[in-house]
C-alpha cells in the first residue's frame, strides 16, 4: 500500500501543469443531489482562467467516489442538499486519493452538513474539521476576504464558515459551510444573485483554486 501511495504521489507531482489538467464534480451515493448547480463549475473555471491566468479545461468531468479515475483530477468539487453515503471501498479510495496529493472542496448547498461530516469522519477518523482563522492564506490569495468565506445565501441565518481537514499538516479538504458558494457561481439568472454577490463567490472560489495549485498546500 505504501508503494502504491508513493507512486500515486509522484503521479500528482508530475502530471498536472498549468495547461493540462481538468477538475471534476464528485458523484456520491445516498440520494443527495450531487449534480446540483450544473453551471457553477464551468463559470468558476472561466473566471479562474481569466483572472488567475490558469488553463483549466472548461469541460469539467464527473467522477465517482470509488473510481480509480479520481486520480486523474488534482481538484474535486462536492456539493448537494441531502444524504451522503460512502461505502467501505469508497472510503478507502477517497482517503488514498487525498493522502496522495488530491484535494476535495465541499460546498454545502444546504442540508448536507450532518451527512458529510459523518462520512468524512470515516475517511479520516483521526482528524476533525476545524475552522480556519481569517488570516489563513486561502482567504488572501488573489483576493482578500478579511472575514473569511463570504455569505452568498442566508438559509438558516447562520454565519458562514471555512472548515478544513488536515492530514499530516497538509490541508486535504476545504469545506465552505453556510455560504453556498456554488449558487453564486451559477449563471446569473438561476438564483438572481446581484453581480456583487456573484463576484464575491467567484473570487472566493478563485482563491481556493489558487491556494491548491499555487501553494501546493
Amino acid at each position: 500500500m505504501k508503494r502504491i501511495l508513493l507512486l500515486i504521489s509522484i503521479f500528482f507531482l508530475f502530471s498536472f501543469d498549468s495547461s493540462s489538467y481538468k477538475i471534476a464534480v464528485l458523484k456520491y451515493n445516498g440520494g443527495g443531489d450531487w449534480y446540483s448547480n450544473p453551471t457553477a463549475l464551468k463559470n468558476l473555471i472561466l473566471f479562474c482562467n481569466e483572472k488567475l491566468g490558469s488553463r483549466i479545461n472548461l469541460n469539467y468531468d464527473i467522477v465517482e467516489v470509488g473510481s480509480q479515475d479520481i486520480y486523474n483530477y488534482p481538484f474535486i468539487h462536492m456539493t448537494g442538499h441531502g444524504n451522503v453515503i460512502f461505502s467501505d471501498e469508497e472510503i478507502e479510495n477517497l482517503r488514498n486519493y487525498l493522502i496522495a496529493g488530491g484535494f476535495l472542496h465541499i460546498d454545502d448547498n444546504y442540508g448536507m452538513d450532518k451527512f458529510v461530516r459523518t462520512e468524512m469522519k470515516k475517511v479520516f477518523p483521526e482528524s476533525a474539521f476545524i475552522e480556519i482563522p481569517f488570516d489563513h492564506p486561502i482567504y488572501h490569495q488573489k483576493y482578500d476576504f478579511e472575514n473569511g468565506v463570504p455569505k452568498i445565501h442566508e438559509h438558516d441565518g447562520k454565519p458562514s464558515s471555512g472548515l478544513a481537514l488536515y492530514y499530516k499538516d497538509r490541508m486535504v479538504c476545504f469545506y465552505s459551510y453556510e455560504s453556498d458558494l456554488g449558487d453564486g457561481w451559477e449563471d446569473a439568472e438561476v438564483h438572481n444573485n446581484s453581480p456583487q454577490t456573484r463576484l464575491k463567490a467567484l473570487k472566493m472560489g478563485a482563491n481556493i483554486i489558487d491556494f491548491v495549485f499555487s501553494n501546493q498546500n
